[in-house]
């Protein structure tokens, strides 16, 4: 079985029960298999240092919220495209979750670098974000969409936020969280572009509060 989950046009023929063992396999996947990213990691260039046992804790602290970001993306992801309406719109979301498992397995690699572990409470993150994926999904694509401007602008700013936390010493972090912030902007402007049609403001904060509590906790366990 491969590491990593392959999309095909040809899901798009497959009914809606086909689609959803694909998801439960998918989820299986990102929660136990190891990620294989089809681009290189954005440290490559960076040459290796020696961080102190603090700042190693801390990146690694940093790092294991931003890989549980990157498990939530493709719940997100997946169980939108499978309650999409639209063929088209189907593959939008499943071309972001193709890309968004290049960030899973960067911050899986610098997790094994330096010495840390991805979030204990994997499954039950995913399996959060995809119930909330799914409501959006249901609601329609339009909301679907504005679900991820919503959730890409956050992150982006939960991303910028780590820019400025890092250690300075550790380049390889550094530069892996910035591609990641360039990246989910570019995902939020597409699905801007596509239709999303803003979401509420209760929404939008009960939104941050998840987040928030999913960042404290994942920092940690």
């Amino acid at each position: 079985m491969p590491n990593s989950p392959a999309y095909s046009p040809a899901s798009t023929r497959l009914t809606v029960l086909d689609r959803l063992l694909v998801s439960v396999d998918h989820g299986m996947r990102t929660v136990f298999a190891k990620p294989r990213a089809a681009r290189p990691s954005p440290a490559r260039d960076c040459e290796p240092v020696q961080l102190s046992s603090e700042e190693a804790q801390l990146s690694g602290a940093l790092m294991r919220v931003n890989h549980v970001g990157e498990v939530c993306a493709q719940a997100l992801y997946q169980s939108q495209a499978l309650f999409s309406r639209d063929p088209e719109l189907r593959q939008h979301f499943k071309a972001a979750a193709q890309e968004e498992i290049d960030h899973l397995a960067w911050t899986q690699q610098r997790l094994d670098e330096l010495g840390s572990h991805r979030s204990h409470l994997s499954p039950l993150w995913y399996s959060g974000a995809f119930a909330i994926g799914s409501v959006a999904g249901l609601i329609g694509d339009r909301v679907s969409l504005g679900f991820v401007v919503e959730t890409e602008r956050q992150v982006e700013q939960h991303l910028a936020s780590h820019l400025q936390r890092l250690p300075e010493a550790d380049q390889a972090s550094r530069a892996i969280v910035a591609q990641m912030k360039l990246e989910e902007a570019r995902h939020a402007d597409e699905a801007q572009a596509a239709g999303a049609l803003p979401l509420p403001a209760p929404v939008q904060h009960l939104m941050r509060l998840a987040a928030r509590v999913m960042t404290s906790t994942a920092h940690r366990i």
